[in-house]
């Protein structure tokens, strides 16, 4: 099960189109009681990852508020009940079932297991420090200097888009390479980061557009806290596997990015072992 989502996500990360057909979706969202979703500030016993997604759908109760025994239906349940995407998209199945390799546990894993370096976890985060050849670095706790090269894009806006989020994984990528000459980057983590850009985007905005007001998504990713003071409200739109790949596919096409040395590779296990494709 585990190596056959491998393979899937590895498909996915050589054939996901730059420009497949969007659909109609006009579905009303569903109703959600948020009353019973309040954010609370994780406690020091509390598991917290590398994905301010996921810690966010904890710090919000979609997810375990403790971080802890969480499960790939889990995970499907509370990003269709937090921000409206299809518990059928594909693309963020597969990344739920691979967050199973990071841990020895069969079937359920901690916010912090999602750190283990090269399963999901990958160079040149949008908001998260490598882990360095010697061991340093922090891939698990937010990194306001990292994540400035994101909030100080676009200038002159008040939006981030599509256009913006490819030239932020391009400048990231470079000021990473000055500190980190040896830092992996393959198709796989291009492909996970462009998703991670699409996700931020059409979590935070307008999915179908591409389009997300900065201060949302600065809340988002600093305070990992579903902005709704602020004026942030559900997707009206259901996130189809369509609707996100379409997103993904245009900022890889924006993107200048270019292969680094070596193939796709991919941890495991926890103990280290690595599957290269």
């Amino acid at each position: 099960m585990k190596l056959a989502s491998l393979l899937s996500f590895l498909t996915l990360a050589c054939v996901v189109p730059a420009t497949v057909a969007q659909k109609s979706h006009n579905h009303q969202a569903d109703q959600v009681n948020w009353s019973a979703h309040e954010w609370q500030a994780p406690t020091a016993t509390d598991s917290r990852g590398p994905c301010p997604g996921l810690n966010t759908l904890a710090n919000h109760g979609f997810l375990p508020r403790n971080g802890k025994n969480i499960t790939v239906d889990m995970v499907m349940d509370a990003i269709h009940d937090g921000f409206n995407f299809d518990k059928g998209t594909l693309i963020l199945r597969v990344a739920a079932k691979l967050g199973l390799l990071t841990t020895d546990e069969i079937d359920n894993y901690m916010l912090e297991d999602l750190a283990l370096h090269g399963t999901l976890e990958h160079d040149a985060s949008l908001s998260r420090s490598d882990i360095f050849p010697d061991g340093s670095g922090d891939n698990l706790h937010f990194n306001e200097t990292v994540f400035s090269t994101l909030a100080n894009s676009n200038p002159g806006s008040d939006v981030y888009n599509i256009t913006s989020a490819a030239a932020t994984l391009d400048q990231r990528l470079a000021l990473d390479m000055i500190e980190h000459p040896d830092l992996t980057n393959t198709i796989k983590e291009f492909f996970v980061r462009a998703i991670e850009s699409s996700f931020y985007l059409s979590a935070m905005g307008d999915p179908i557009k591409g389009v997300a007001k900065k201060e949302l998504v600065q809340i988002f990713f600093r305070e990992e806290r579903l902005p709704i003071a602020e004026g942030w409200v559900r997707s009206p739109v259901l996130i189809t596997n369509e609707i996100l790949g379409n997103l993904t596919g245009r900022i890889q096409e924006l993107s200048n990015w270019t292969s680094g040395p070596g193939c796709p590779w991919i941890r495991l296990q926890p103990e280290g072992d690595v599957s290269i494709v």
